[in-house]
């Protein structure tokens, strides 16, 4: 027979072995739930608890992949990434967590979104009207969630920046940085000061500077940081160069001008007496001969003082790669589908439109600025190992580059100069934060981050090109497959199908083709100002 405090004691084990049973199940219920749930994923739809499944996961801090692991999304933040153990999941002991959709990245790499350092914001070319859905559908199909705007029509670009971070429009999210010599363009340091006050007060998130003198550049810089305006300096062949962004503390030298006139010991490039800098032959042509006159010595001093004054480099490789190889440039495979024939017009050489310029073209200046290329991607392996930012950027719009495409060419040209993957997928992701001053919410797949992820259809640290929306072609059972390609895009939670975005391309190329053939003659454009 049974004692009062026997019973008791017997009681209590019931009631553990139930508690036992209660969470065993629960561990069951969840795990099963994580595991059926298959909602279909909509394109342009945020969810709620969104998770990612499987996925060989690239951070964007040069550190090497890992996974598999499940990712999961609350609203627009990455609320956790969870490492999994493959034996437990197989025993059925893992527990998966559960959400509201899934998307199955079992075999896929997951990054974070591509952020492109130098990019336009564009509805027209020359003058011809081009929809701006073009560029930023071709941005987010290659995987390119951030977008730092450096020139445009700053006023439009804002309200399309707030459209976008309120998810009313399919586009990345955007920095706009204002042009600060849009006229008229300040003249002194007085109203260089007023002109970085009016940019802030519109809501500029930073400035982009071309074209200055010394005087008014230390005004503007001083003025910017009074506020809390970011820069990036398109140095010219002009009275600064990078002793200035060193002196004033500029954030970025956009391409490379500046760098390499830094280290000329005569103070100048040797240009023939006919060279006119306003003729863009001219000006590209002896471009491509400057990086053999600068001393080495001397360079090596300006890339040390560029990282002590914490000075970034946003190199744009693509955008002159027509200069090495124009061949390569005018014959783009994705030229024929998704070439706007906006832009193609603007492509072709005329002296009226910026970068253009590829008339009389010669072999003897493909061969310079071959010789130009080894040097600076020289350069950059340079300054990156003494500690310098390195960020990347496409520059579309110009010189036979495409929205998207572009960048995934300059990451593939960072390849070339020597980097490792990991590193170049940071200088797009984790980089290029820095250089906007949001790494500590953009540029990793890191917990307490906003939801800007891909999800691509291969594995980019062996073949870069599995980013580029139109994917690659490979042997799959003894036949040939096209592959890869960003299948998702996610940013700010928002996700968005990758090959739907370029058939609404494809199809918005194709349309505009067919209305131009019905309509004659071309229309013609406007004089440039």
């Amino acid at each position: 027979m049974l004692t009062a405090r026997s019973l008791l004691t017997f009681r209590k084990a019931i009631l553990r072995i139930a508690l036992i049973a209660f969470a065993i199940a629960s561990l069951v219920i969840q795990s099963s739930v994580a595991q059926t749930v298959k909602q279909t994923v909509t394109s342009g739809k945020r969810y709620p608890r969104l998770v990612i499944r499987n996925a060989m996961v690239v951070d964007g801090n040069g550190t090497p992949a890992s996974g598999p692991k499940d990712i999961v999304i609350e609203d627009n933040k990455i609320a956790e990434v969870v490492s999994l153990d493959p034996v437990a999941l197989k025993s059925g002991r893992g527990r998966r967590p559960a959400g509201d959709a899934e998307i199955d990245a079992t075999g896929k790499y997951v990054l974070p979104g591509l952020i492109n350092a130098h990019g336009h914001v564009q509805d027209e070319r020359g003058g011809i009207p081009q929809p701006v859905d073009y560029c930023l559908k071709l941005w987010l199909a290659s995987g390119i969630t951030t977008v730092r705007d450096v020139g445009s029509e700053t006023k439009k670009t804002i309200e399309l920046r707030e459209k976008s971070n309120r998810g009313e429009v399919a586009a990345p999210r955007i920095y706009v940085y204002a042009r600060f010599a849009d006229k008229p363009a300040p003249r002194n340091a007085e109203e260089a000061r007023a002109r970085v006050r009016e940019l802030k007060q519109i809501g500029a998130d930073g400035i982009k500077i071309a074209g200055i003198d010394r005087d008014i550049l230390a005004a503007l810089v001083d003025e910017a940081r009074l506020v809390g305006l970011r820069m990036a300096h398109h140095i010219g062949v002009e009275e600064t160069n990078a002793w200035d962004d060193i002196k004033f503390g500029t954030t970025s030298i956009e391409h490379w001008y500046g760098v390499p006139d830094a280290a000329i010991i005569s103070g100048r490039q040797n240009f023939p007496s006919t060279y006119n800098y306003n003729n863009e032959v001219d000006r590209f042509r002896y471009a491509g001969r400057l990086w053999r006159e600068a001393d080495h010595e001397r360079l090596m001093e300006v890339l040390d003082r560029m990282v002590k004054a914490n000075v970034a480099w946003d190199p744009t490789l693509v955008i002159y790669e027509a200069s090495r190889d124009l061949q390569r440039a005018q014959t783009q495979p994705w030229f024929r589908d998704y070439l706007h024939p906006t832009l193609e017009e603007y492509f072709r050489p005329d002296p009226a439109n910026h970068g253009s310029y590829f008339i009389g073209w010669s072999s003897t200046d493909e061969a310079f600025w071959k010789e130009n290329y080894r040097i600076w991607m020289a350069a950059l392996r340079e300054f990156e190992r003494r500690g310098g930012t390195i960020g990347a950027g496409e520059d579309a719009g110009f010189i036979y580059q495409m929205y998207g495409f572009g960048l995934i060419r300059e990451l593939e040209l960072h390849q070339e100069a020597g980097f490792h993957t990991l590193k170049v997928i940071q200088h797009a992701t984790g980089n290029n934060a820095r250089i906007l001053g949001e790494e500590e919410r953009l540029g990793r797949v890191r917990a307490g981050y906003l939801a800007d992820l891909i999800v691509v259809n291969g594995n980019p640290l062996e073949d870069l090109k599995v980013l580029y929306p139109t994917g690659v072609e490979e042997i799959r059972d003894g036949k040939a497959a096209r592959t890869g390609g960003v299948e998702w895009t996610i940013k700010d939670g928002i996700v968005y199908h990758g090959p739907t975005l370029l058939a609404e391309v494809k199809k918005m190329v194709a349309d505009a083709r067919a209305e131009r053939k019905t309509k004659a003659p071309r229309p013609e454009k406007p004089e440039r100002k």
